[in-house]
């Protein structure tokens, strides 16, 4: 598919490493979708929509760099939106966000607060200064906070903080942020017989974005992350590669 235009309007520094893009274009997107987002000259990446007219990118590498750079006035290309997205369940719902990865569960939150749900949000980061969307997930409901320094919130790691909830009261649990801290989300899930009630959100190098190269397919299922996902449920992944490698652009598998 051939890219659109976006001509970016607003920049936002939510943290010292996270930055968010608005742009002149608006689109029609479950929460959970995500956009191919090509930076002329240099690559093409995905980026999960944390707003209609907006991606929300952390400086990690070469390409998100760029994005992060750039200024009102300049421009990058668009397809999508892909993928799956989430589906809003039952009537109590808790969001788990660690780092960017409040990216896509915002919209969601925001979705969910409009439809007068019960909405409960845990969000994690390394520090308080790199916590992302606090306000705006505190006004779709309760939020707890998790910081691996101790700076703000518990001390540690997010599924220390699940302890404090009556977990099996939820009736969906939707999950995004570092794989190993989704993994970690996950065997509590299990362990309590409710990981059917829960939502992932995966990360995986993508290509063509559309479910042809199958660059981003996962063991031992065979399933595509851009087309198949890229949220999956719970115990779709128990068995997976969830946690345990990902693979970098030759296909050769990263241990985590």
């Amino acid at each position: 598919m051939k890219p659109q235009n976006a001509v970016i309007t607003e920049v936002i520094h939510e943290t010292p490493t996270i930055t968010t893009l608005k742009t002149d274009i608006k689109l029609d997107a479950l929460p959970g979708q995500f956009v191919m987002v090509w930076i002329r000259g240099l690559d093409e990446v995905p980026m999960a929509l944390s707003h209609p007219d907006g991606i929300t990118v952390q400086r990690v590498g070469e390409a998100t760099a760029a994005l992060s750079d750039m200024q009102v006035g300049d421009s990058i290309g668009i397809r999508g939106p892909f993928g799956n997205g989430f589906k809003l369940e039952g009537t109590r719902i808790m969001l788990i966000a660690g780092g960017v990865g409040g990216a896509p569960l915002l919209p969601l939150a925001r979705l969910a607060h409009a439809k007068r749900l019960d909405v409960t949000t845990i969000i994690g980061a390394r520090t308080g200064g790199e916590l992302l969307f606090e306000q705006q997930f505190s006004q779709c409901g309760s939020v707890s906070i998790a910081t691996d320094d101790g700076s703000k919130g518990h001390h540690r790691f997010i599924t220390e903080l699940m302890d404090l909830f009556d977990l099996e009261s939820f009736d969906q649990c939707y999950v995004c942020g570092p794989e190993l801290m989704m993994k970690g989300v996950l065997n509590m899930l299990q362990a309590g017989g409710i990981e059917t009630r829960s939502q992932f959100s995966l990360h995986r190098y993508f290509k063509c974005g559309i479910g042809v190269c199958g660059a981003c397919t996962i063991d031992p299922s065979g399933q595509r992350v851009c087309k198949d996902g890229p949220v999956f449920k719970g115990d779709m992944l128990i068995y997976s590669e969830l946690g345990k490698y990902h693979r970098d652009a030759t296909g050769k598998k990263i241990v985590y």
